[in-house]
This record gives C-alpha cells, structure tokens and sequence, in this order.
C-alpha cells in the first residue's frame, strides 16, 4: 500500500546527478517495474516490499518466482545440454573403464581450486586412475602450457582434462594431440575469436572434447555458470552412465557454491539454486579442511551467507594461489586428518593477512599515482605498478575501478614481461576490447568484466594508446548507475521486513543486495565509532504521517540510528549546516547486550532539495 504511491512521488529526485568527494559522479534511479506484489506477497509469506525487489531482479513468471524462492534439486539443468557433453562424459568414461592414466590441470584461483577438488574426487569415487596439477601463478602463468604437458606425457599420463580453462590453448593442446594424449576441455571462459567483415568466427582448441557454455554453438539454458560447474557437470554426467544415485552429485554442492561466489558469476537462476542449496550444506560440511577455516576465521556457521564465502573463506583459498601454490588449498579440501587440515587452514589464513598488507600498499599507491598525473583523465585506467607482487593486480584493478567507475587494467613485473589484471564496468566489453588489441599481447583470457593478460613492456604504452583510442565510452558510461529497489520512509522498517529480506539470499552479482531510499531526514546526531574512529553513527528524526485505528490522521516524529562505515563528507558538512539529507541504505537489527533496535546501514548521502521531500508525505496504515 505504502509502495504504491512512492514511484511517482520519488521520481522528482529519481534522476539527480552528483558528484562525490573522488570526483565519480553518481546518478539514483528508481525501478518501475510492476506486477501483482500483494498477491505474491501474500502466496511466499512475504512483505510487498521483498516481492517488489524480487521482481526487480527480473523475475517474472510463477515458474521463475517459484525457482527463486524455492529451488532445489531437479531446477538444475542436465549436463547432457552443454555441448560435447555426451563426447566428454563417454572419452573419461572409456579411460576409466580401460584403465587409463588421467590427469586433471587446473587453475590456481577458487574457481580452479574448487574445479580440481570436485573432479578430482567425483573421478576417484569411480575408481578412476587421476591426479591433478596447478600452474604455479608466477613461473607458469595462467593455463595449461607445454611444460605442464611434456611433463605429464613424460610421467605416462594419457588423458588430460582441464578445469576452468583450457579454451584459449589452441597451440598447447595441439602439441599434446601431436603427442597421442587424449584431451578434454571444461571451461567456462569466453572463446577466443578472429573478426573478418564484422562476424566473429569462434577459435576452438583442437581437443577430443570441448565442454564450455561460451560456446556460440552450446544450447545450455544457463551459460553464466563458472568452471566448478561445468566440472560439476561432467561429474553428475558420468554418474548417470554409472548409475550412480541421483542425489550423490549433492555432495559437491557446497564446493561448487563457494567457486560460484568466488568467480563471481551472476547469482541467477541455476547459479542461485547451487548457492543457495550449497550454503546450506556449509553449514552442516563433513569436509575437514573447509571446517577447519571457518572455526579459525571464528565464523558462526549457522549464519553463514555469500558474504561470508566471498570475503572470509574465499580470500583464504584464493591466498595460496596469489602468494604460494594452490595446490596447498586443494591440500587442505583433502584432507582427512584434522590436525593437519587445521594446519593447512592456518598457512592459508596466514597468507591472506599477508595479502591483505600487499593489497593495502598496492591500492594506496595506485591511488596517488592515478590522482597526480595525467591517468585521471583517461577513460580506461591502465596502471604499472613496479615492484608490486603480480598476484594481487587483480584486487587492486578491483578497489580502483571502485573508486573512478572506469575500466581497469593494473601491471606488475613478472617473468620476462608484464602481467596484468583488468576489472571492467558493465559498458565496457573487456575480453573483446583485449581482442582487437591481441597483437600487442602475449597471452590473453577472461569475461566482459574481467581479463588476465601477459605483454612485452616496450609494448605498454601503445596498449594504453589503443586502449583509449577505441573505447568508446562516453561521459555518460562513466556514471556511476546506482539503482534504487524501493523508495521505503523509514517509518515502514520493522522486524517482519527486515526477516522476509532474507529470503533474497544468497546475494551477490545479478542478485544484488537490495538499496532502500529515504529523503529528508534532519541529522538529530552525529558521531564516530571504531579504533581509530574511522566508522559514523548518526541518528535521523523526520516526522511523518500517519492514519490510527479509526482511520484519522496524524504526525508523529520517527527517529532511527543509522551507521556508515566511513567518514562521509556530505554527511559531516550536511550535519555542520543543519541541512536535510536524502539517503541509500539497508536495514537491520543492530544486536548488543540481548537488546534489539532497528538500525540501517548507510551506502550513500546526498544533501536534500526542498521539493525531494514531497514522497514521504504519505499515510501509513498502523495495524
């Protein structure tokens, strides 16, 4: 009821651009998408307000609501739908049943790690003859390379499946068909391409089998899916020709889930339901070593979401890859002993603080590089940092697109030339801007929003000339969208409100968390919190209208505490002034001492125009 009145109010301020204190200007819009929100309200047992921001993320149809909210088992595709499917799962099964030495490659991140864990066991259950390698990051950069290759012909291994990559080895995998092995590919990384004429025509590698859903000619419903999965896949595939129990394949779930958020790939449909189903596993997992790295990052595992997995026990994983070899990673999965499962989770929680000191360095150099020189300018950022361990360029291109909303590409020296990392924003296709340069490069892979790639140094300066040249991005891409879920007064926040939210979890990429709106709220307080005083707590006042019990109205004045985890400028000059703002945020109930109170969580502030107020004039129903 409430939100049917607030689109048309709020679209007075739905459009207002301003630029913030690090000079990216940021732009609110309001969804208006519709649907009957108080009948799927009322059949999922949620608030309009939740049901409105599920429809928000594209949802639909009852089939799609019905996935989103209650998916299980049997919304997850076949296998049998990717392409060269039936051709991978019948050449792994043919080496099994003829007794033929199998070799997993992978990678070293968590996609890579998760992608060997589930291959590796799945083909062991099977009686399979498999080991597994991982190319150390620095000495042999990322995929399958004639060393890894010549080395396990040379050990008498036969078959060479790959893991989360794979597609782009066109030149490798050649040479080890030339040597007789047998060669599957399961990727999920874009196709290279040639471009003639304006079509694109797809460079396959030259293996017995290429399983990948980037494939122009691959069908399967869901082609954002990471290579854990597609991994996965196979797996499930031969259980089938096996006959192995339907629900085995479950077992894998939480691995899949935790390289599905690690990768991060869209959190939609099937990816959803794997994430999903897989945290729920978490909670409960019999695997030793993921035990041991939540109880060493003292996690609640009842409580465990997506965040948790992309910012706690992934970093983890992905630590041993960056600063050692993942093969310690997939160690510590494998690991039937505890003590030395905690072990292992100790190095690896280790090697994350001492990444975490790197990547502060690297970002705050990054920053000051950018800020006093011509880069600031450019429209694709490309950053060399000497001296900065090539492993973690791909956080810091991460933490600088961030700030300037640009396209991101960061260098460090490596082994006989530069390596880079590259992290995009949605109007910048990266992996096909890379590909028109890819004379200027030695080796190049990724997404649309993200790429690795390797070029010769006297080469960088023509990389970043071209690069900008050929962009194509205008003033307009370079805003900051951000998009608006529900314009909700902060009178409508409660307890109900705040549990039905829950029901969008997991949240993450394409299903992201939900931004609430509120305008013209007086700063009654302001004050800072934490160590070094670097988090805000404010607390808001506004008076807003409502209608008792017999349906006449009246004005309350509605206070709530709010907590920012920075220091924001608008927000100190704005209480300074005495002036109204409007604000982005996100509620919860703040926990301490057994008391409970409603809270919300600042992501955005901006200085009230007198006419923005005009939505919150409004009545609410008490009941």
């Amino acid at each position: 009821m409430i939100i049917d009145h607030v689109n048309a109010e709020y679209a007075v301020m739905a459009n207002w651009k301003e630029t913030e204190v690090e000079g990216v200007v940021e732009e609110w819009r309001v969804y208006g998408k519709s649907a009957d929100f108080k009948a799927i309200g009322e059949k999922y047992k949620i608030d309009q307000v939740v049901a409105r921001v599920i429809r928000n993320r594209d949802i639909v149809t009852p089939q799609q609501y019905e996935e989103y909210i209650n998916g299980d088992l049997s919304s997850l595709h076949s296998p049998w739908l990717l392409k060269d499917m039936d051709r991978a799962a019948q050449l792994v099964k043919s080496a099994i049943d003829n007794e033929e030495t199998i070799r997993i490659v992978g990678d070293y991140d968590i996609d890579g790690i998760n992608s060997i864990y589930i291959l590796y066991s799945g083909l062991k259950r099977l009686g399979a003859d498999v080991d597994y390698v991982v190319p150390h990051r620095v000495t042999d950069g990322y995929g399958i390379n004639e060393r890894l290759i010549d080395e396990a012909y040379d050990e008498g291994r036969q078959v060479i499946i790959t893991c989360d990559n794979g597609i782009a080895a066109y030149s490798q995998i050649e040479h080890a068909k030339a040597l007789g092995m047998t060669v599957v590919v399961t990727d999920h990384h874009g196709v290279p391409f040639e471009e003639k004429a304006g079509e694109k025509t797809e460079i396959l590698p030259p293996a017995d089998a290429v399983v990948d859903p980037a494939r122009a000619d691959c069908t399967y419903p869901w082609k954002k899916i990471c290579g854990a999965v597609v991994g996965m896949k196979l797996v499930q595939a031969l259980y089938e020709l096996y006959k192995r129990p339907g629900n085995e394949i479950y077992d894998f779930l939480e691995f899949a889930a935790i390289a599905t958020v690690g990768d991060v790939v869209d959190l939609q449909g099937e990816n959803r339901t794997i994430v999903r189903l897989g945290l729920k596993k978490i909670k409960n997992s019999d695997n030793r070593g993921l035990n041991a790295l939540i109880d060493l990052n003292k996690l609640d595992r009842a409580r465990i979401t997506s965040y948790h997995v992309g910012f706690v026990i992934g970093p983890c994983l992905n630590a041993s890859g960056r600063l050692e070899s993942a093969m310690l990673a997939i160690r510590m999965l494998l690991a039937t002993d505890k003590g030395e499962a905690e072990h292992l989770a100790g190095e690896l929680a280790a090697l994350n603080e001492e990444r975490k000191e790197l990547t502060r360095q690297g970002v705050e150099k990054a920053f000051d590089m950018i800020d006093n020189s011509s880069l600031k300018d450019d429209k694709v950022l490309v950053v060399y940092l000497p001296g900065c361990h090539e492993s973690i360029v791909g956080i810091i291109a991460g933490k600088i697109r961030e700030r300037y909303n640009k396209p991101v590409i960061v260098f460090a020296d490596g082994e006989g030339c530069l390596k880079g990392s590259g992290r995009s924003i949605e109007a910048y296709n990266m992996f096909e801007k890379l590909t028109q340069c890819k004379e200027l490069l030695l080796k190049f892979g990724g997404h649309p929003m993200a790429a690795g790639m390797s070029i010769e140094p006297d080469k960088l300066d023509e990389l970043i000339k071209k690069l900008n040249e050929y962009c194509g991005l205008t003033e307009e891409d370079l805003i900051l969208k951000v998009w608006i879920d529900v314009p909700m007064p902060l009178e409508y926040i409660s307890e109900k409100v705040i549990d039905d939210l829950s029901v969008l979890e997991p949240l993450g990429k394409g299903n992201e968390k939900p931004v609430f709106a509120d305008t013209g709220l007086q700063i009654k307080n302001l004050s800072h919190m934490g160590k070094e005083r670097q988090f805000t707590k404010v607390i808001f006042s506004k008076q807003a209208q409502f209608v008792d019990g017999i349906g006449k109205p009246f004005v309350s004045e509605v206070t709530m505490e709010a907590v920012m985890f920075s220091i924001n400028e608008v927000l100190e000059n704005a209480y300074a002034a005495g002036n109204k703002v409007n604000v982005l945020y996100y509620p919860s109930v703040n926990e301490f001492n057994g008391n409970r109170k409603l809270q919300i969580v600042l992501s955005s502030v901006k200085v009230c125009r007198e006419q923005q107020e005009s939505y919150c004039e409004m009545l609410i129903e008490i009941k």
